[in-house]
């Protein structure tokens, strides 16, 4: 057992709940990363309002089937939740439904696994419909194959002496009743998804692109989304601060503009159920010309931070989207460290949100981007193929349309690469110039 050895010194939220902090170390687990994590779960702890008492780290060669840690580590743990009067046990790491009934038979406390913590985080932020929804599915998500009973006296009951009775149970009840509400709860997304897609073609209507800042909690996104688009969303130095997607409109050094969506922050291993319920708002990566990875260059595991990132990326299944790593938080930073970072891969970018510097020099990275991967288009389609201007609407913009003979001309901006799809309907082509005043094109 031992105490936490850093100290938060930032505004706290109200404490509800005093806390310990249960970690199983493996011999794969390096002390870094190992330490690395724990802290992290002080931080989730933290921004759920609850206070760390002491760490309890046990270091076993394997995982005990039954309760993750060993019997004896159970009983000393229960005895260190009598002695320090916890509330709650948190366990940086999943737990499988009968691990957490045990643990929490054996304890006499609430447990909480990692997903359950971040899950209360994400209720606790939810603001709008949205986000309310999606917390809701990913928590029932997790707790159906949690739901216990009483064995076969607690299902569905059958045929044969003694099993005669009021039939469904209240676990079958309780489990129908849930994968009743699940069901809902898509459907409700579903439509918040085609009104999102509406709206995303409103306001992309005179910009030029869309770009989705994405990185890992805390990396300072919606501060940067400030500086870039000198706006004033809410920020805040805790884990999961922007929970429901926020966009702006950026302007670009040569009188362009482009469409700038903050989005929720990643986490290492993220809750595969929080992916999931999380689709609606994720889409606006998927959806976007131009990714901003947001790194905070200033923290020791950065480069952990952006696998974690690219990971969630990947299962979401973001292809062929060019990105541009923003190395944030440089006024903090190590300068040494920062000039390792910078020799890396990818030509990345380093800036400070807080001091405005390098966001210039990001903002004209961003201009170069969004115009080489545009196009503007004067497409002439037969009217009997009108689909491929139904697909020219859906995934561009269209600026003038008209009709001749029996054929619809279009003057539209697309991806260079829908361009060469259609290259048989092309009768004119250029560069999308990011200066051009969305006004004029309108009336062109």
């Amino acid at each position: 057992m031992r105490k936490p050895d850093k100290v938060i010194n930032l505004e706290r939220p109200p404490v509800v709940e005093s806390a310990i902090l249960v970690r199983l170390a493996l011999p794969s687990d390096s002390d870094d990363e190992i330490e690395e994590s724990l802290e992290e779960m002080r931080r989730l702890a933290w921004t759920a309002g609850a206070e760390v008492l002491c760490t309890v780290v046990q270091y076993r060669p394997d995982v005990c089937p039954a309760t993750l840690i060993g019997s004896g580590k159970v009983k000393e743990l229960r005895a260190t939740c009598e002695e320090l009067e916890a509330d709650v046990v948190l366990v940086d790491s999943d737990l499988t439904p009968t691990q957490g009934s045990k643990l929490q038979e054996a304890l006499g406390v609430k447990v909480l696994d990692r997903t359950q913590l971040i899950l209360d985080i994400f209720a606790q932020r939810a603001q709008t419909n949205e986000g309310k929804h999606q917390v809701e599915l990913a928590q029932l998500q997790y707790a159906l194959p949690r739901l216990t009973g009483r064995g076969a006296e607690m299902m569905r009951l059958g045929a044969g002496i003694g099993t005669r009775g009021p039939g469904e149970q209240k676990l079958e009840v309780d489990r129908r009743v849930i994968r009743k509400r699940i069901n809902r709860l898509k459907a409700d997304l579903d439509e918040i998804r085609k009104h999102r897609r509406l709206q995303r073609k409103c306001r992309t209507e005179g910009s030029v692109g869309t770009v989705a800042l994405v990185g890992y909690t805390n990396a300072g996104k919606s501060s940067l989304l400030n500086a870039l688009t000198e706006s004033h969303t809410h920020v805040e130095d805790k884990l999961f601060a922007t929970l429901d997607p926020c966009s702006r409109r950026c302007p670009l050094p040569n009188g362009g503009q482009v469409i700038i969506t903050d989005t929720v922050g990643f986490i290492r291993k993220l809750p595969h159920s929080l992916v999931a319920a999380f689709r609606a708002t994720l889409e606006e990566v998927n959806e976007a010309d131009l990714i901003l990875l947001v790194a905070d260059v200033s923290h020791e595991m950065v480069a952990e931070h952006i696998a974690a990132v690219n990971a969630v990326l990947d299962e979401i299944k973001v292809e062929n989207k060019p990105i541009i790593r923003v190395f944030n938080k440089i006024d903090v930073a190590d300068p040494a460290f920062v000039r390792t970072q910078l020799h890396g891969p990818g030509d990345p970018i380093a800036v400070s949100a807080k001091t405005g510097e390098g966001i210039e020099k990001l903002l004209k990275r961003i201009e170069d981007v969004v115009s080489v991967q545009r196009v503007r288009v004067r497409l002439r389609i037969p009217q009997c193929e009108a689909g491929i201007a139904g697909r020219v609407y859906q995934e561009g913009r269209v600026l003038d349309r008209c009709y001749e003979d029996n054929s619809i001309l279009l003057d539209a901006e697309i991806d260079a690469a829908l361009a060469g799809q259609m290259e048989a309907y092309v009768e004119r082509s250029e560069p999308v110039a990011p200066s051009l005043d969305a006004a004029c094109v309108q009336h062109a």
